[in-house]
């Protein structure tokens, strides 16, 4: 996951965190698709609360080793309950009752939501087969998503015939869970020895059959669809670790590119830091970030590394590095056809015979690599791929440059906490240069197993220490914004301390007899609790006789709302399958290049409004798409569409995304115009009808973009449930409402409207 901040706790705070942990996990996932984990706390009574201790193991990576189709593969000695990916595979029985092994392991740290969400599952479909691979939500685990696998499992003497049969069910595990892993386009997964421990599958065998799986299936991969980023085969056994290390080297040797040598995945560990060192073109990395040396003009035709980024990248980064500003001694870009997120440019000197400008140059390169990594961290990339900087014309030993970039890395692998993958790529063909780095690989290896690095990282993590971790909430998300949007959140509700807090959401209005009876208990706990509808926003109101007691309701009935509101996606969800007559229903969200002509159409006319654009996304969701055609066609529609705007919470841009527009996601300030679903015309329209979002002050704004059916329309006025008869027939009515001189729109019905962009911004 790309994002990562940690909320330290103390004081009244932790007191409400000990009473309701899981609450609050469930509610930050739910409500900013934000996973929340709690360390360093005993939880009074909440079996769901994450456990105190770190993990048992240091997180170790053994082996990388890079597939011709880009996915990376991974060894790692580490305790999956602590792993950092998308989604971590567990080892599954056919009941999903997680009750001994690494399953159990995952069950309890990921609290009771993990077996709850599986017990409705069996329920809902039965046993699961051998072979099958099932994705469900992660819990308290500091991961997306679980996949539930199910190996096969074997009499403790097998014979060679269990085995033969045992082995295609053990492949079609693995293939499952990629299979799940591209369905629901993750980055990362964590793959344990599935069936080797409880379930009697002999070691090698397991390796060797999961590692060719793996291998294959990406061998075999053709069509234009998702490719995951890396497959960490992980494990927190010596042992396994050895076998998957083992079984990596034999089978995927074939995998390395031609030129590459037994070396090209050598690595260190430094703190949080992992550096590896391959062989490869900088212009082909798949890293977040990529590092170029730039010539002083900023010519970027100047120099193999800079000409070569140029001539993949095309000529717009060329002109924006002209205009962009420079920090310290990197100026970033937008990649344009490289395949990272960001290109750091960086401007280092000749060393020249002058022992002066000698000296000079050195500190200038040290100091270039150290403001590419300490910028790479700050803007929360986790991945940085460096060209062998200052071996060509500026005039450096080869042996010198690779011991000035190592030792910038270890400046920054000791002070940063975050995890951070450094690569140093040489070129495939530049033995002298690899052979340097490759030695000085050796000497840190040397200084890393005996400096502070290690100690000071293994007596942070290790559960047996003399302390226990500091009391925190582990806030981790792949983007910043939900990161952000969670911690402000949280920072009111468990720093502010306030004796009164109202909860502004609409879903209150969908409470049945189950929530307030739910309320009527939160009541005896010492709370005061009412209920208030004003201007077409309902509300709670929550106080009490102390700040402990109101944040804790508070937690609760956001809970119980964010229940209500997977429970409405699930009926809508059926809904919508029922009316297109399908069984499959998916969705999709893809970032728009910042560099398109796409992305500057749709985010014209915001600067003006004091709005900057952080990121576009293209919502894409065919069964919508059915439906709005045929509202379409019923309403006999032959203009086109209306493009409008809706200012939406964070909490409900993946449901809008998911089930489209509803009167309860977004209401507007005032609803003059009736109790439908309001769109603007006009962005400053959008930001009259919806000037705040209720109960706190957002650091982000969220717009969709949409297609609105408006049809044959009417002035609208307040108190409208329905567009008004057009005439006397009870049947024809108008399609919609209007308001504002024409540039607001209401319709009163979802599928009159097609969501297309989110718009995520910041005020300027």
């Amino acid at each position: 996951m790309a994002c990562k901040l940690d909320l330290p706790l103390h004081g009244t705070s932790l007191n409400i965190v000990r009473r309701c942990g899981s609450a609050l996990c469930d509610v930050v996932q739910s409500k900013f698709g934000c996973v929340a984990s709690i360390d360093g706390v005993y939880f009074d009574g909440d079996s769901n609360g994450a456990q105190q201790m770190g993990p048992t193991v240091v997180p170790e990576k053994r082996l990388t080793v890079k597939l011709p189709s880009g996915v990376q593969v991974s060894v790692w000695k580490a305790d999956l309950t602590n792993f950092t990916v998308d989604a971590v595979v567990n080892a599954a029985n056919d009941h999903l009752k997680h009750g001994g092994g690494l399953a159990q392991a995952l069950s309890k740290a990921g609290g009771s939501q993990i077996q709850k969400d599986s017990e409705d599952y069996i329920k809902k479909h039965g046993s699961l087969r051998t072979g099958d691979a099932v994705v469900m939500d992660a819990g308290l685990l500091p991961c997306m998503k679980i996949i539930h696998a199910v190996g096969p499992q074997l009499n403790t003497f097998a014979s060679k015939s269990d085995l033969l049969k045992a082995e295609p069910q053990l492949e079609s595990a693995i293939k499952n869970i990629l299979n799940r892993v591209k369905e629901h386009k993750l980055q990362s997964v964590a793959i344990p020895a599935i069936s080797s421990g409880l379930f009697h599958y002999p070691l090698p065998e397991c390796a060797t059959t999961i590692v060719k799986t793996v291998k294959h299936y990406y061998e075999s991969f053709h069509s234009p669809g998702h490719l995951p980023k890396e497959i960490h085969l992980v494990n927190h056994d010596e042992p396994t670790v050895k076998e998957m290390e083992r079984a990596c080297r034999q089978i995927l040797a074939t995998s390395k590119h031609r030129g590459d040598t037994k070396t090209s995945t050598l690595s260190v560990q430094l703190g949080n830091t992992h550096l590896t060192l391959v062989r490869g073109k900088i212009e082909e990395q798949q890293t977040d970030v990529i590092v170029n040396t730039a010539s002083l003009q900023r010519d970027l035709s100047v120099g193999q590394i800079s000409n070569a980024l140029l001539q993949r990248a095309g000529r717009g980064m060329q002109h924006e590095l002209n205009a962009a500003p420079q920090t310290g001694h990197v100026t970033p870009t937008d990649p344009y056809r490289l395949q990272c997120k960001k290109v750091f440019h960086t401007f280092c000197i000749e060393k020249g015979k002058d022992p002066v400008q000698q000296t000079a140059a050195k500190r200038v390169l040290f100091e270039s690599v150290l403001d590419c990594l300490r910028l790479a961290g700050t803007e929360r990339y986790t991945s940085i791929a460096f060209p062998a900087i200052g071996t060509g014309a500026l005039g450096f030993d080869k042996k010198e440059a690779a011991l000035i970039m190592s030792d910038a890395v270890a400046n920054f692998a000791g002070k940063f906490q975050r995890k951070m993958e450094v690569y140093f790529v040489i070129f495939p063909y530049d033995n002298d240069t690899f052979k340097a780095f490759e030695e000085q690989m050796g000497h840190l290896q040397k200084r890393a197993s005996h400096s502070s690095f290690t100690h000071a990282f293994e007596h942070r993590e290790d559960s047996h220490g003399s302390r226990a971790s500091t009391p925190q909430i582990i806030l981790k998300s792949p983007s910043n914004e939900t990161v952000r949007e969670a911690e402000q959140w949280l920072h009111v509700l468990l720093f502010k301390f306030f004796d009164k807090v109202v909860i502004y959401n609409n879903f209150i209005l969908h409470f049945g007899e189950k929530e307030y009876l739910q309320l009527s208990r939160l009541m005896k706990n010492g709370v005061s609790i009412e209920e208030v509808f004003e201007k077409g926003h309902a509300g709670i109101i929550v106080t009490g006789d102390t700040v402990e007691d109101v944040v804790v309701a508070v937690l609760q009935v956001e809970a119980m709302l964010c229940t209500i509101q997977r429970e409405f996606v699930t009926e809508e969800e059926c809904a919508m399958l029922s009316a297109v007559l399908t069984n499959n229903l998916s969705f999709d969200r893809q970032t728009v290049k910042k560099s398109s002509q796409e992305f500057k159409v749709i985010c014209s006319g915001f600067e003006k409004h004091g709005l900057w654009i952080v990121k576009v996304d293209k919502v894409e969701n065919e069964t919508l798409k059915v439906i709005f055609d045929l509202k379409k066609n019923q309403l006999s529609y032959s203009k086109r569409p209306r493009e409008m705007l809706q200012r939406i919470p964070a909490q409900f841009c993946e449901m809008v995304s998911h089930i489209g527009f509803h009167a309860e996601i977004a209401p507007p300030d005032e609803p003059e115009y009736g109790e439908g679903i309001y769109f603007a015309a006009k962005l400053s329209t959008a930001m009259e009808v919806w000037k705040q979002q209720r109960g706190r002050k957002e650091e982000y704004l969220y717009f969709v973009q949409a297609e609105v059916l408006t049809g044959n329309s009417v002035p609208g006025k307040p108190g409208l449930i329905m567009p008004p008869l057009v005439g006397t027939d009870p049947q024809i009515m108008y399609d919609s409402v209007s308001g504002g001189s024409g540039d607001i729109s209401v319709i009163f019905s979802g599928s009159q409207a097609l969501p297309t962009y989110i718009i995520t911004c910041k005020r300027s």
